[in-house]
């Protein structure tokens, strides 16, 4: 759609962190899409961090890589997921590359002289910078987008995002009425003891951001349960929004059935008339979606993943990873059921210490269809992946590791089939007579921020018929994701081929070991990139696919489909390839992965 100025949806929350700004941001982007829109959307984090990149995941969830390199916070990951885009880094933005910039223009002189404040230096600032990102298209297309989503991190009424909220606010009356529209996602609490929706906090909450110069056009407001009549009339007459821009996010069977809900209740018709676009849009779709969360919700056949990690305790450490095997699982319609698997609990010494834990840790392992190791940083638990490693091949049991979980399997290789037994990687014993990973050499050791090998790098298939090269459609190369600073030591691998582990994909110089694959095995692949920041709900993660489809006694046949038609799950650049599900297509459409070798409906997979 051809429109004027840009528009902006600000997306904000009140009361309690983790209310799910970023699904709604995401899935509000998702509706507009589906009006025509063209969408792109900035996430504003209030922390003095440059960037995600040096944070732990236990502190922030995951970190999420874009193609430019860009370390993340881990809602671009939902907005690119939900609206198949291209983020840059400075979709991002962070008050300390706020700060950084104002103090770069001080020390260049830019200000004149002049005494350098929040207001209006900083705040201008951040206003050009949306103004600036909010340009850019995203969606691989020429122009700019239509809309930009914002949604500014935390909660309302905190002092680290005060100069954003200032900046907000002038910025809303700086780009006009109709061009600026803002959603306040709340919570309505049921209390146990009486049982009724309590409006209080939200009440507050609206207050707070009215006194910060900022007026809510829509309410989002989040409760286990649709808002009562009179909750929604009482929110209406103390906040002062009208009625039908109230919407209810209630718990829902999966996180594709929020866009649904937003559409059932008019969400895009209350957005669009406050940014006076009404009648100048399409009628909005969602009609692939809609079979996708149908689907979703009507599998019932279990395929157990055991994820082998450091961060068990936070999903969010993992979101990316888990995204991507639910992706896979639909498609293959299975039930996604994920055992996570502490890895230092599969260690001998957790089995002196603590032999409840070691037991259940191997129970797990060895009751899971498939085992997966994801990337990772420092050397606790590293054991117990080499264990869990050592498992999945020795078993046939299907294997996937990731960035640390590729570096493991080759020293378990190495120690168990070799017989090197002091073999590591240098990152956990810097004098091993036998370095398998070894430290990169454009890397910084001093230096945490930004010093990895980072974003999108291409891999060249060194094997025409390995399983990678066919579940990415037999193309040459692909063009995935990364982000490490240690890497095969190239002088080892002729060593290691030599026993049978195969290398199959290197990157242009033939000295970086992208893919490793053991044809012997049903599905033992180890990967240097990151494939799930790129897999989305409607394509799937080639590798992920792969990984599924082993654990579910489908992937023979789905290689010999692959290989005659030249299918791929994930169209990169490097080549087209089909892909399983494109966004407006039938529920029988979306059901076929591969020219109608699955069954529609039933959710029982593959016919044999």
């Amino acid at each position: 759609m051809k429109q004027g100025k840009m528009k902006y949806v600000l997306v904000s929350g009140g009361v309690v962190s983790g209310l799910g700004k970023g699904v709604t941001a995401s899935s509000i982007g998702l509706i507009l899409k589906a009006c025509g829109l063209r969408v792109t959307c900035i996430k504003i984090d209030p922390y003095l961090n440059t960037d995600a990149g040096t944070m732990s995941p236990f502190e922030h969830g995951e970190v999420f890589v874009l193609d430019d390199g860009g370390e993340v916070d881990l809602d671009l990951g939902n907005y690119e997921r939900f609206l198949d885009i291209k983020l840059t880094r400075d979709n991002n933005i962070t008050t300390g590359k706020i700060y950084q910039s104002v103090l770069d223009k001080e020390r260049r002189g830019d200000y004149l002289g002049k005494t350098v404040q929040v207001v209006p230096h900083v705040t201008d600032a951040i206003q050009e910078w949306i103004e600036r990102v909010a340009a850019i298209p995203v969606d691989g297309k020429d122009g700019s987008p239509d809309v930009c989503v914002i949604e500014l991190g935390g909660t309302i009424g905190d002092f680290e995002s005060m100069p954003f909220t200032e900046a907000l606010s002038q910025f809303s009356v700086r780009v006009g009425a109709s061009n600026f529209c803002l959603i306040h996602v709340s919570l309505v609490p049921v209390l146990n003891v009486v049982g009724e929706q309590k409006t209080k906090p939200t009440q507050h909450s609206v207050r707070a951001l009215r006194n910060l110069g900022l007026t809510p056009h829509i309410l989002a407001c989040r409760s286990t349960t649709e808002l009562d009549d009179n909750v929604i009339d009482k929110l209406s007459q103390f906040c002062n929004v009208a009625v039908e821009n109230i919407i209810t996010l209630y718990d829902v069977s999966n996180i594709w059935r929020v866009p649904l809900l937003l559409k059932e209740q008019r969400a895009h018709e209350a957005i669009l008339k406050v940014l006076n676009l009404s009648g100048v849009t399409n009628k909005s779709s969602l009609e692939g979606w809609t079979s996708r969360a149908n689907l979703c919700d009507r599998l019932h056949i279990p395929v157990r993943v055991a994820m082998v990690g450091k961060y068990t305790g936070l999903s969010d450490s993992y979101l990316s990873v888990l995204k991507a095997l639910l992706h896979a699982s639909v498609a293959c319609h299975r039930k996604l059921t994920v055992d996570w698997v502490p890895a230092s609990d599969l260690e001998d010494e957790t089995k002196k210490e603590s032999p409840k834990d070691y037991k259940a840790a191997w129970n797990l392992l060895k009751g899971a269809d498939a085992v997966l190791v994801p990337g990772g940083f420092g050397d606790r638990g590293v054991e117990g992946k080499i264990l869990a490693a050592n498992y999945a091949r020795e078993n046939k049991i299907p294997y996937l590791g990731i960035c640390l979980g590729m570096q493991i399997s080759v020293v378990e290789f190495a120690r168990s089939v070799l017989g090197l037994e002091d073999a590591n990687s240098t990152e956990f014993d810097p004098e091993t007579p036998n370095p398998c990973v070894i430290f990169m050499p454009e890397g910084s050791k001093t230096h945490m921020g930004g010093t990895m090998r980072l974003g999108s790098r291409r891999t060249y298939f060194q094997v025409k018929d390995c399983k990678s090269a066919k579940l990415y459609g037999n193309r040459s190369f692909i063009d995935e994701r990364h982000r490490h600073r240690y890497e095969v030591n190239p002088d080892m691998v002729p060593q290691l081929e030599k026993a049978g582990l195969l290398f199959t994909g290197k990157d242009e110089t033939g000295q970086r070991m992208e893919i490793i694959e053991l044809p012997t095995h049903p599905y033992y692949v180890g990967v240097q990139f990151h494939p799930e920041f790129t897999s989305r709900p409607g394509r799937p993660s080639a590798l992920f696919v792969g990984l599924i489809a082993a654990a579910c006694g489908q992937l023979d046949i789905l290689l010999r489909k692959s290989e005659s038609k030249s299918f791929g799950f994930i169209s990169r650049s490097g080549g087209s390839a089909i892909t399983p599900y494109q966004n407006g297509h039938s529920l029988k459409h979306a059901n076929n992965l591969i020219d109608g070798i699955y069954s529609h409906g039933n959710g029982n997979g593959l016919h044999v």
